[in-house]
């Protein structure tokens, strides 16, 4: 019987799991508001349509493009305006843009490639960081559980700028926030440490308290990120994050250095650990786990 047998996931991950390097790899996002019943799959569930659903998964896979479901927190009328946001976490120059679709046929006008590039002009520009909140209780109950209080409470501070969200990826760190248009995705918030996220990106800074890591950078790049963080205070642009290619025969799992547009360097290693199985989702079999550790913070310039 594993010791982690009868818990909710995110309890169990949050006994030793660390968060540091598990946000998911995500540079564009489509987000379509959705008020009704969301299935256990965005895109696998036609919630919007068998039509438009199959095309939407195609252009969506074929841009890298990430499609997520929105609503506002609590219960309202449909009004049949649908709010669309686009947003592209790169890791320079990233941007927001809304719109509303009176029709969800308008979404296969849209070409999701510009999502790569820089502002297309498509909806009005966000200027503030949003926020989405997983609440996708379908995908796994610990989200609904843990992520609406927290989507409803932010919702009353930041009117308009707060949405429940799909699976965002890592339920296991309910409850999950992700603030658009960076990729800063956080986890294991309290009402507390979610206003400390988004006060910190309206200041156009980064809070460390439960920072999963930045969605454009891989897992490795994200260690090596926060790592340097926590040792020097830098606004969210300040710093430019690359992987270096491993040594054969190297016994870490990666390095990267990461570096501030003033000039400083720090080359940052990155050790796999394992920890006990334990289950990914609620009710299922436990599986193995990996931790990814950030080792020696090397300064590259004086």
């Amino acid at each position: 019987m594993s010791e982690f047998e009868g818990m909710l996931c995110s309890a169990a991950a949050a006994v030793d799991v660390p968060l540091p390097g598990t946000a998911t790899q995500v540079t564009g996002w489509l987000c379509v508001e959705h008020p009704g019943a969301w299935g256990r799959d965005v895109i696998g569930d036609e919630v919007l349509g068998r039509e438009i659903t199959a095309e939407l998964a195609a252009r969506t896979a074929a841009a890298r493009v990430r499609p997520t479901l929105i609503r506002r927190p609590g219960r309202s009328e449909f009004t049949g305006t649908r709010t669309v946001l686009l947003a592209s976490s790169r890791r320079t120059g990233a941007w927001c843009e809304c719109l509303e679709i009176a029709d969800l046929n308008e979404l296969l006008e849209l070409d999701l490639h510009l999502l790569n590039g820089p502002p297309p002009g498509i909806g009005v520009p966000v200027r503030a960081p949003l926020v989405l909140v997983c609440a996708h209780g379908k995908r796994d109950q610990c989200c609904a559980l843990l992520g609406r209080p927290i989507a409803a409470d932010l919702a009353t501070r930041y009117p308009g700028q707060v949405w429940e969200c799909s699976h965002t990826g890592g339920h296991r760190f309910a409850p999950a926030l992700v603030l658009l248009p960076t990729g800063l995705t956080y986890g294991r918030l309290d009402p507390a440490t979610a206003v400390e996220a988004v006060e910190a990106a309206r200041r156009g800074a980064v809070a460390l308290t439960g920072l999963r890591g930045r969605s454009c950078y891989s897992p490795v790049e994200q260690v090596a990120e926060i790592a340097v963080r926590e040792q020097v205070c830098a606004h969210t642009d300040d710093f430019t994050v690359e992987s270096e290619p491993a040594p054969i025969g190297a016994t870490v799992a990666g390095s990267a250095v990461v570096t501030h547009r003033d000039g400083r360097r720090w080359r940052v290693t990155a050790h796999t650990h394992a920890l006990a199985p334990r289950q990914a989702s609620c009710n299922a079999a436990p599986k193995p786990v990996t931790a990814l550790i950030a080792g020696s913070v090397q300064p590259l310039t004086p």
